[in-house]
């Protein structure tokens, strides 16, 4: 355990001192034809590989949380189990989706939240804000079951100097919401766009959008500008002023505006590529987010993987910087009263990103 905690101090450590590098994070929410969604995002991190691996969790399996004075947080058993694509260590679950239909993923949320003090005496209900996604897919089938049980367990972070996280969960009724811890108090927020990034908070996000009122899809009609008539130089000018760069509210609006035009396609799996697609112009290429001078670092990619998770059909999809074929999760084709726990890197192998074609 000792060890472990070194490993987990050493990375929250690294996570102050990268405070510069991209860490960010889009979320989006598209409808299926069959009512559904898929619950798609992106994850960065432009200081170094995350190390990201899938867990498999079975029913029963027990879990302990870690705490910020070295002991231990809360012990808790899967009545639920599920998939989970995590960072860094395998108990940090980002994104998941359970046997019920529960999507949960976290995102940074830097110097917007604040956590409660960690009481040592309340150890035994509390938990780490970075095992908190494993938790509830852990314990929950729903919303309501998700906002229930937050009422009753302390969210702490195991480093206070780190950055707070904030969280979306979504069930299989459509039903999504956004969970931010600020000044210590617990606040969920219906999220019905669907759309997540990182800091400010949620509801400063959602305001800002009517700063874009103006936009819409398609291309501006031809005008008289004091007797001169002016023109679209091609497809797209309705959509003049929307925001490109990478900074959480810019993709806030940007993501937006992409989901809401994005039509609902003929299949689930048509939804699920248009999302990928669609999350392609959230991709953090290494350098921008490096100052003159310094070094980047030696990775493909900022956006170090992309994922879709359907919480009608149970499946879970990512695809990674070092490949960017698109992969599936079937949780129905597990038996979670069975299969044993395992954590498999995301990429059992790194193919190379060029691939040369023979032609004879």
């Amino acid at each position: 355990m000792k060890k472990l905690l070194l490993t987990v101090s050493a990375f929250f450590l690294f996570m102050i001192a990268g405070t510069d590098r991209a860490e960010a994070c889009t979320g989006i929410t598209l409808k299926t034809v069959n009512g559904g969604n898929v619950m798609a995002r992106t994850i960065e991190w432009g200081g170094s590989n995350l190390n990201s691996v899938y867990v498999v969790v079975p029913k029963k399996y027990r879990q302990k949380s870690y705490a910020p004075d070295g002991g231990e947080g809360m012990e808790f058993e899967a009545l639920y189990g599920y998939v989970g694509l995590s960072v860094e260590k395998e108990e940090f679950v980002a994104e998941g989706i359970n046997q019920a239909g529960l999507s949960a993923g976290l995102f940074y949320f830097p110097n917007s939240g604040g956590y409660e003090t960690f009481n040592p005496e309340l150890r035994e209900n509390t938990i780490a804000d970075l095992q908190l996604v494993a938790l509830v897919l852990s314990r929950c089938a729903d919303v309501e079951e998700v906002k229930d049980l937050l009422g009753k367990v302390h969210v702490v972070g195991i480093d206070p100097r780190a950055s707070t996280v904030h969280w979306r969960f979504a069930d299989a009724s459509g039903r999504q919401v956004v969970l931010e811890i600020i000044d210590g108090k617990v606040r969920f927020y219906e999220n019905k766009l669907g759309v997540l990034t990182n800091s400010p908070d949620f509801d400063w996000q959602m305001k800002n959008l009517n700063n874009y009122v103006n936009l819409f899809a398609g291309t501006s009609d031809a005008r008289d500008f004091g007797g001169v008539e002016l023109s679209s130089f091609g497809a797209g000018s309705a959509m003049l002023g929307l925001p490109g760069d990478v900074t959480p509210p810019s993709r806030f609006v940007r993501a937006a505006f992409f989901q809401t035009t994005a039509p609902v396609l003929k299949t689930t799996d048509e939804s699920v590529a248009q999302a990928f697609q669609i999350l392609n112009n959230f991709d953090i290429p290494i350098g921008v987010e490096f100052k003159a001078g310094q070094t980047p670092t030696d990775i493909p990619s900022a956006t170090q993987w992309t994922s879709a998770s359907l919480p009608v059909e149970k499946k879970i999809y990512y695809r990674t910087m070092y490949n960017s074929t698109i992969r599936c999760i079937d949780l129905n084709t597990i038996d979670f009263g069975k299969v044993k726990y395992r954590a498999v890197p995301l990429d059992a192998e790194r193919r190379q990103p060029v691939e040369t074609i023979t032609v004879k």
